[in-house]
């Protein structure tokens, strides 16, 4: 059985796109996890959707991964099909007047690299997410956002995959996006590609402008220096997370390779020999203590797989 569906796999993908026992903390922002059973890069929707009905039909477990920036997984690994989006064509297009523009974006494109072309483009909107370390179709699913800007302010539809191989259209109204939320995620929908409207400018200079500068608020801010998943916990209702954490006496608390960074208590970062375990258990601490001390819970915003 286990034959057959590794040459299904390369029936689909092709040899070079198909892989077993792939080291995910090879894959991941976190630099943390064991191996996947199997890892496939799709290059195109009709080898995502074979791939998904493939899995089904085997009784595979699978994941969709993007940059693999908002996930921790297990220390023994992913029991399935991994299955990386290689589409990331950013595409221009013409918009309704001279004040807008769209780029029809796939959904593997990064987050940084279509910000930077739209900059090029002489498009503003997209200067937010310049530093964001994932894909546009994780983007969505999560509604991510920065320094003021969400993925709800600049998307105007997205074309997605049903569970049951339909690509439809989403207005960004259908979309649903609130805070780290969509009708993405809740109806297990994969996104394909995405268009954006944004506003063309003469001058590009303010919006290369405005990304140095949040650039230079992140770095000041953020413990790029070190691997992490972003933001550990979501934010919740009437307070900050990286506040509470900071207040509880949680600045540099540490478990194992795994520590509440020093820079943003927000930021749970990986000192270089983390395991996955080492992150849960410092997850679990930090939101007992935050309980404890100020009735407050705190919910994770990173993705778990394998456990």
């Amino acid at each position: 059985m286990e034959i057959d569906f590794w040459k299904r796999l390369v029936e689909i993908n092709g040899e070079a796109c198909v892989e077993a026992e792939v080291p995910m903390r090879k894959h991941t922002t976190f630099r943390i996890g064991g191996n996947a059973r199997y890892f496939v890069r799709a290059v195109g929707p009709t080898q995502l959707w074979e791939t998904m009905e493939a899995c089904k039909t085997a009784g595979m477990p699978y994941y969709i991964l993007g940059n693999g920036s908002n996930v921790l997984i297990s220390d023994k690994g992913y029991p399935g099909v991994i299955i990386r989006l290689d589409m990331q064509q950013i595409v221009e297009e013409d918009g309704e007047d001279l004040k807008s523009g769209r780029l029809r974006v796939q959904a593997g494109a990064l987050l940084v690299r279509v910000a930077h072309q739209a900059a090029r483009l002489h498009l503003s909107g997209l200067e937010f997410a310049s530093g964001i370390p994932g894909s546009v179709g994780g983007a969505l699913v999560m509604n991510a956002g920065a320094y003021g800007g969400e993925m709800k302010g600049v998307v105007e539809k997205a074309l997605v995959l049903t569970q049951e191989g339909r690509p439809i259209w989403l207005s960004q109204e259908e979309l649903e996006l609130g805070y780290r939320t969509s009708v993405i995620g809740r109806k297990s929908y994969v996104v394909l590609e995405a268009v954006f409207l944004l506003e063309k400018r003469e001058n590009s200079q303010p919006i290369w402008d405005k990304m140095e500068e949040l650039k230079k608020a992140r770095v000041e801010k953020q413990p790029l220096e070190y691997a992490s998943a972003g933001s550990t916990f979501k934010r919740p209702i009437g307070y900050f997370a990286g506040k509470l954490i900071m207040d509880a006496g949680l600045r540099g608390y540490q478990i194992g390779g795994a520590q509440v960074s020093e820079k943003h208590c927000g930021f749970i970062i990986n000192r270089g020999d983390a395991t996955a375990q080492d992150v849960l258990d410092l997850v679990e601490h930090v939101k007992t203590q935050v309980k404890h001390q100020f009735g407050v819970d705190l919910e994770m915003e990173i993705k778990l797989l394998g456990f």
